[in-house]
């Protein structure tokens, strides 16, 4: 099921999310290694876009990739995520972005630990965790 595209202005966005959300999800950001609020979690529940509440990752294939953010070894809605080139940095990454919103969440790298070999390394910044009760 496809969701509605969401639209908003950079005024609506910025009165909507944290500075450090709007930075992260609507600038291309990223926030540092190991201080994002589930780069740690253990906490299960469905993860959500911070901008527009798609779902996008479980907690059963989230895992610790030692990397300090929140690694997935797949996403729950493929269709609510898009990949966009990333030649930032002097580096070719795989740029993660929100379908639905357009936000950025983060890259996918292909050294994940199950057969499809997937990382999907997200900013916590970007994600809202709800736990099955908050369905």
């Amino acid at each position: 099921m496809t969701q509605k595209k969401v639209r908003l202005t950079e005024d609506q966005w910025r009165e909507k999310l944290s500075p450090e959300q709007f930075e992260i999800a609507r600038r291309g950001g990223t926030e540092r290694a190991f201080t994002g609020k589930y780069y740690d979690s253990k906490e299960t529940g469905m993860y959500h876009c911070v901008c527009c509440d798609a779902p996008l990752f479980s907690s059963e294939t989230k895992y610790d990739s030692g990397s300090g953010w929140p690694s997935f070894t797949s996403p729950e809605r493929p269709e609510n995520l898009r990949f966009d080139f990333d030649d930032s940095y002097g580096m070719r990454r795989v740029e993660v972005r929100c379908a639905v919103c357009d936000a950025h969440l983060g890259h996918v790298f292909d050294d994940g630990p199950t057969e499809e070999g997937k990382r999907f390394c997200i900013n916590s910044a970007s994600l809202d965790l709800r736990s099955e009760d908050e369905k």
